[in-house]
């Protein structure tokens, strides 16, 4: 195993940890605009589906950053986002560079990464699952 690969495998779950925090803000933020009209987007209380939506993402993405219940929030983000992706992006084009589904595809492939590996080392459920 060469130094770089060494490296890389020692600190697989610092990696992960990172993206799933990133992940868990960047979705928080798509269910503020949903929510709440912030970074530029617009208040959707009139539209259920919108709204749900919001509640998901905003919620959702506090969860999924800190790890806590990861693999159920995963569960239901990446549900969302493939629902999105159908009903709102794929009607529009073929392709996701086509349609504008780029992120929701790319949220849901990571989510379905988190439904089978958790919420890793450094998250909170793995510091309650310590506790027990």
């Amino acid at each position: 195993m060469d130094k770089l690969e060494h490296f890389l495998s020692r600190h697989t779950q610092i990696f992960f940890s990172t993206a799933r925090i990133i992940i868990g803000v960047l979705f928080l933020c798509h269910g503020a605009q949903k929510l709440f009209g912030a970074f530029g987007g617009h208040r959707t209380y009139g539209n259920t589906k919108f709204l749900i939506a919001g509640v998901i993402e905003f919620f959702g993405g506090i969860l999924f950053g800190f790890g806590l219940t990861t693999r159920y929030v995963a569960f239901i983000a990446a549900v969302e986002m493939l629902y999105a992706y159908l009903s709102v992006h794929q009607p529009q084009g073929t392709l996701p560079i086509q349609n504008g589904g780029e992120m929701a595809l790319l949220y849901f492939c990571f989510f379905l990464f988190s439904i089978a590996n958790g919420g890793g080392d450094w998250s909170l459920d793995a510091l309650f699952k310590k506790k027990d």
